[in-house]
């Protein structure tokens, strides 16, 4: 549905991020990149977009990347406390192990409830994630009505 409506209304960015917030509950990561880029290129500053295609960047793997968006989100959303986490966690990733000469430094171990999603393998169902997917799903389901209805009068209008 979303897609029928950007084939009519193709500038409709809020359309588009939530076609690409979809395809990432649908764990379809390249096309949620690909929807989420095209956002940016029209509206650098949207924050949805720049959450979801650093949540898409991560999933496939491609962290440093994904941390320049994470970053560039933060810059929009000052003290989120939840991009800040997010942003620390990932760093530690992508930086290099130190070398076997510098001393390590030990770090606690993160409470296994604040624990990304992302971290689960894909074999194990979660119960409250699949919840939340259905929730996902509903959601689509009640914007694409929303959309489908918006695209009806504005048809009746014009004609």
């Amino acid at each position: 549905m979303c897609r029928a409506g950007l084939a009519v209304h193709p500038a409709y960015l809020s359309a588009r991020v939530t076609l690409g917030r979809s395809f990432l509950e649908l764990r379809h990561y390249a096309d949620a990149q690909h929807e989420l880029e095209q956002v940016l290129r029209a509206a650098p500053d949207n924050l949805a977009a720049l959450r979801g295609l650093a949540d898409a960047l991560r999933r496939q793997g491609e962290f440093e990347e994904a941390l320049v968006q994470y970053r560039a989100a933060l810059a929009l959303a000052r003290h989120d406390p939840d991009l800040e986490q997010t942003i620390a966690e990932l760093a530690r990733q992508v930086q290099p192990p130190p070398a076997q000469n510098e001393p390590t430094i030990e770090r606690p171990l993160e409470d296994t409830a604040t624990a990304r999603l992302d971290a689960t393998p894909a074999a194990v169902v979660d119960p409250a994630a699949e919840q939340q997917r259905a929730r996902a799903v509903a959601a689509l389901a009640t914007l694409e009505k929303l959309l489908t209805a918006v695209h009806v009068v504005r048809a009746q209008r014009s004609a």
